[in-house]
């Protein structure tokens, strides 16, 4: 099964691409960010003519994540409130569509959009934060059903210095803080794998290029753009590879596709065996 996840930049504006990536690929499940369109005016029927189901979570010109799929989409969970209880700080959240997650062929799959935060310090940051911290409580009542699980999205945080191009020239800036990245451990930790380091230890590789100053032509950019497998998918993970070539097209979104291969037969179960030991060490 390939699964994608694409911040997209505004599905409107980029729905040509999005389409003839899917049909070049034969995508099973593609995970969008930044859709930036209410859900009743999203394009559902490009998708549909293709075979494709679609649920979506968004908002008009900020935000808003969906997954696609060409196998039924069951069990959809919108927003935080879905899973764990709400306080003033979750309302709060709410306001913003980031979080969409449904079980596809006995995975469930979590499709997020984390704030980027803007600066340290700012309000956006302290929002970012509160964000990271309800996610956690999130995964946490998630993992209570013990299903197997993937979590994908733009997460905006480069895990270590291997995921900037210049890591020395953004030491605790945005996207890079040490708080940022010891919140994400801690939601992770123990818990899910970064699909991409199974195969590919090494730096260089980036999901994201600004737009300015020549990112994308200078190969100046960042890999914050992650598919997180739980223990239980590790035996079944095929490969796991980065897209560079979307962004270089005409009017591009300024992320490339992330994209793994599940080997998941009609065997696999939507639990994971809590005796499990597969670890990336």
């Amino acid at each position: 099964m390939l699964i994608a996840s694409w911040n997209v930049n505004s599905i409107r504006s980029r729905l040509e691409q999005v389409i003839n990536w899917l049909i070049a690929t034969n995508a099973d499940v593609l995970c969008l960010q930044e859709t930036k369109v209410i859900d009743k005016e999203f394009p559902f029927e490009s998708f549909e003519r293709l075979g494709y189901q679609v649920k979506v979570y968004g908002q008009k010109s900020y935000n808003g994540v969906a997954i696609i799929s060409k196998s039924d989409i069951e069990n959809v969970k919108f927003g935080f409130l879905d899973e764990i209880e709400g306080d003033e700080t979750i309302d709060y959240l709410e306001t913003q569509k980031r979080i969409i997650s449904a079980i596809v062929n006995g995975v469930r799959i979590i499709n997020i959009y984390v704030p980027n935060g803007s600066s340290i310090p700012s309000d956006k940051f302290d929002f970012k934060i509160d964000w990271l911290k309800n996610f956690k409580k999130y995964i946490s009542a998630q993992q209570q059903r013990n299903e197997l699980t993937c979590i994908t999205g733009d997460f905006n945080i480069a895990p270590t210095d291997q995921d900037i191009h210049a890591p020395e020239s953004y030491r605790n800036k945005i996207m890079a803080s040490e708080l940022e990245r010891k919140m994400l451990e801690d939601i992770v930790k123990g818990r899910f794998i970064d699909s991409f380091r199974v195969f590919e230890k090494n730096s260089g590789f980036w999901s994201w290029w600004d737009y300015r100053n020549r990112a994308f032509d200078l190969n100046k950019g960042w890999r914050i753009d992650h598919i997180y497998i739980c223990n239980g998918l590790l035996p079944k993970l095929k490969s796991a590879v980065i897209q560079r070539s979307e962004r270089g097209n005409t009017k591009p979104s300024d992320h490339a596709p992330v994209i793994i291969n599940l080997d998941l037969d009609k065997n696999d179960q939507n639990f994971e065996d809590e005796d499990d030991d597969f670890f990336l060490l």
